[in-house]
């Protein structure tokens, strides 16, 4: 029984794609096809595999139906958590997602999902992105200090949202974690966030995000282990759509 987990799969079987450099870029070609034959040579049923946000673009869950009928038939238990271009997923309506996908999808949000003797926990996260005042050099030398004010209130409700999933677990007795966010845990100005800190606090084992897609972006943040952390970037294109065996 393995955990493996992927993000940013921006599927859009429905909906109209909106991000058309994804349509332009040869390594989102065919994804989908491409990573239900590598989740299916790897990924057994007895296995969890867990979805780092960005499953959609569709608007609401009539534009995701699809979407998530092919998350449905990929091998294994499904874990999915929210990304920012999730518009079908309210938070506050968590809990129904759950009752009207039990069995067959669990959305991770305030809760806590089972492996082992571990509890997967997590939540959407959020860092500042800029934008950032660069020299000629490429050096950073100022920012959008009003963009930076409203993005800690954002880091600081998600804080909360990430601390409730692992209290959830920890009241029922567990000890290990493994932590997911969809953003980065850091932007490429932090050394340490509220997301590292907990990840510490709790005494994460790993630390697994996506949302860095795109060749670019891949090293924005933390990788490696940093202060008994090991942190993993999964978005699909980094992994080349092959899911990363996490345990």
């Amino acid at each position: 029984m393995s955990l493996y987990a992927i993000g940013d799969l921006h599927l859009h079987f429905q909906s109209q794609l909106k991000a058309q450099g994804q349509l332009r870029d040869p390594v989102w070609r065919n994804h989908e096809e491409r990573f239900r034959k590598n989740c299916a040579a790897v990924v057994r049923e007895s296995d969890t595999l867990l979805l780092a946000g960005d499953h959609s673009w569709g608007k609401n869950l009539a534009e995701c139906e699809r979407d998530l009928e092919y998350i449905m038939a990929l091998p294994g238990r499904k874990v999915l958590l929210r990304g920012n271009h999730d518009m079908f997923w309210d938070a506050k309506k968590t809990a129904a997602l759950n009752r009207q996908f039990e069995g067959r999808l669990f959305f991770l949000q305030n809760n806590y999902f089972p492996y082992r003797d571990c509890a997967l926990v997590g939540t959407k996260g959020y860092t500042f992105e800029g934008p950032f005042y660069l020299d000629r050099r490429g050096r950073v030398t100022g920012w959008d200090e009003k963009e930076a004010v409203r993005a800690e209130k954002l880091v600081q409700r998600e804080a909360e949202r990430l601390r409730a999933s692992f209290e959830a677990a920890k009241g029922d007795g567990y000890r290990r974690f493994i932590m997911f966010l969809h953003y980065p845990p850091t932007n490429i100005l932090e050394k340490r966030s509220a997301f590292t800190d907990m990840a510490e606090e709790y005494g994460a084992e790993q630390v697994v995000y996506a949302h860095c897609h795109g060749r670019a972006r891949f090293h924005d943040s933390i990788e490696g282990t940093l202060r008994g952390v090991a942190y993993r970037l999964v978005s699909g294109d980094y992994m080349l759509w092959n899911p990363a065996r996490i345990l």
